[in-house]
């Protein structure tokens, strides 16, 4: 059994999901979103490190999966993203927890089949998949996707390190 935070890093909001995963199935235990409200940007990075450190605290997960950043137009908010998700990797890394990164491309690819999914598409496979009684919020959802798809790429892994046997250059 794993418990997973997943992170959808911003700088004026990070969702937080977090799933138990067990026998290749889901369950959901928690999500919701870390709202910035100062001004400054150090301030609120310190509310990303802080919130997370907290999450951190009351969940007590055995993984941690995060975005990774992707280029936008405006190089100044890729840049604030960046910061973001430095202070929630700083986080995990100061609560001892590995941290696993995917691109949003891979993470919809897992989790709705398709790369270039859209964010409402994203939200109601989430729902779908954890059976849960309405959509969650979109950064919420994507957490929530980020960590499904860091379970199934571990679930993965240990199915290629389990496959012990080979005959002509095949898995067996």
């Amino acid at each position: 059994m794993s418990l997973i935070l997943g992170i959808d890093p911003g700088s004026r909001l990070t969702g937080y999901g977090v799933l138990r995963f067990e026998s290749g199935k889901f369950e959901y235990v928690a999500s919701g979103c870390i709202r910035m409200t100062e001004d400054a940007l150090s301030d609120r990075l310190h509310t990303v490190f802080l919130g997370v450190t907290e999450l951190l605290k009351q969940f007590n997960p055995d993984e941690f999966a995060i975005e990774e950043v992707f280029m936008a137009k405006n190089a100044s908010s890729a840049l604030k993203l960046g910061q973001a998700r430095g202070a929630a990797i700083v986080a995990a890394k100061h609560c001892r927890l590995d941290v696993s990164e995917y691109s949003a491309r891979k993470v919809k690819q897992a989790v709705v089949g398709n790369g270039g999914a859209t964010k409402e598409q994203v939200q109601h496979m989430v729902k779908q998949l954890l059976k849960l009684p309405s959509s969650p919020q979109a950064d919420a959802a994507d957490a929530l996707a980020i960590a499904m798809c860091h379970a199934h790429m571990r679930q993965n892994l240990i199915r290629i390190a389990g496959a012990s046997h080979s005959r002509r250059g095949r898995i067996s």
